[in-house]
């Protein structure tokens, strides 16, 4: 077979591993040292793989079968994002509030990764039978209750890119929106430290042993006990915006987590916006993603802000608690 080029540069053994998704570690080892062959020559498991290699593979037709993952195909996920940025190797999309980015137990169909796919599929970017271990993803992630931008390589190349650009936070400025309970009256700085709990999906503070998170915060207007901030995120943690502010005292309205009590009531005693909210959705949206450096890959994305405007639930809070001067902070989002 031919590596093409979302199959290239990439190591041998991670390739098979992809290619066999249902081969063990032990089968794919054993099919490097006496199965295969790349460009006609024995090869090292760390061997890298180019655009126009010919790997051979000296597998009988029904063991590759059972080995080979099954073939990718149309979801038919109904589409439910907006589009904001597409080219030739990158999408941006607006994900609404309440749908997974990924999939997990209870829900593997109706995902964004999903929709995207089959958007990609639609219009001839992706065509999966030519594929062999390559399918569009995301190169960030945003909780399933908040809204605002992800961003998707549609080629491998595009993929790789985006992930060292989201990993390094001097490689990019991420922004967002948020409504909290309680007045923030100046900016501050948010440092912590926090472990996760998986069986739970829920994250808590430890100084000790925890991973660094880092949050900026900037009050924009205040109204009704609660203010509207700007958020820049400084470290991309799960959960972070939401428990750091919390734990600040200024929980997000509307958050199911981390915004109520064991009890299911909101976290504090003054918290009547937040009682008057926490049915109409999370206040909190991802709306700015800036590039502010870019590999060579991608070195035309540069400089380059992609915005996405908050959900209409999330405007009419911000019009609700605190009028036009809200809004016009809402309205440096540019429409696309």
């Amino acid at each position: 077979m031919r590596i093409e080029r979302n199959d290239s540069e990439q190591r041998v053994d991670r390739y098979l591993k992809k290619y066999l998704a249902n081969a063990s570690l032990s089968q794919i080892y054993k099919i490097i040292r006496k199965d295969l062959k790349v460009n006609s020559k024995r090869v090292k498991e760390n061997h890298i793989l180019h655009e126009g290699d010919i790997l051979d593979l000296y597998i009988g037709e029904d063991e590759l079968n059972k080995l080979v993952k099954e073939e990718k195909a149309f979801h038919g996920a109904k589409k439910q994002f907006k589009i904001v940025y597409e080219d030739e190797n990158i999408i941006a999309v607006n994900k609404p509030a309440g749908l997974l980015v990924h999939g997990d137990r209870q829900e593997k169909k109706n995902t964004l990764v999903n929709q995207v796919t089959d958007y990609l599929i639609a219009k001839g970017d992706y065509i999966p039978r030519l594929e062999k271990t390559f399918s569009p993803a995301s190169a960030n992630r945003i909780d399933r209750n908040t809204s605002g931008l992800v961003i998707f390589g549609k080629n491998s190349m595009a993929l790789k890119a985006l992930n060292r650009i989201i990993s390094n936070k001097e490689a990019v400025k991420k922004e967002y929106f948020a409504i909290v309970d309680g007045i923030v009256a100046q900016e501050i700085l948010l440092k912590d430290s926090f472990v996760k709990d998986e069986g739970r999906n829920q994250v808590f503070l430890d100084q000790e042993e925890g991973k660094e998170m880092e949050t900026r915060v900037i009050p924009l207007c205040h109204g009704k006990n609660a203010t509207l901030l700007r958020i820049v995120l400084l470290t991309g943690r799960t959960h972070q915006i939401r428990v750091q502010l919390a734990k600040a005292g200024h929980p997000i309205i509307g958050d199911p987590k981390y915004g109520v009590d064991k009890r299911g009531n909101a976290n504090r005693k003054s918290s009547s916006a937040n009682k008057e909210a926490r049915n109409k959705g999370q206040m909190l949206h991802s709306y700015s993603l800036e590039f502010l450096s870019c590999p060579e890959e991608l070195k035309y994305l540069e400089e380059k802000r992609i915005e996405a405007l908050p959900p209409e639930y999330f405007i009419n809070e911000v019009k609700n608690l605190f009028g036009q001067e809200g809004l016009s902070w809402i309205k440096i989002v540019k429409k696309n």
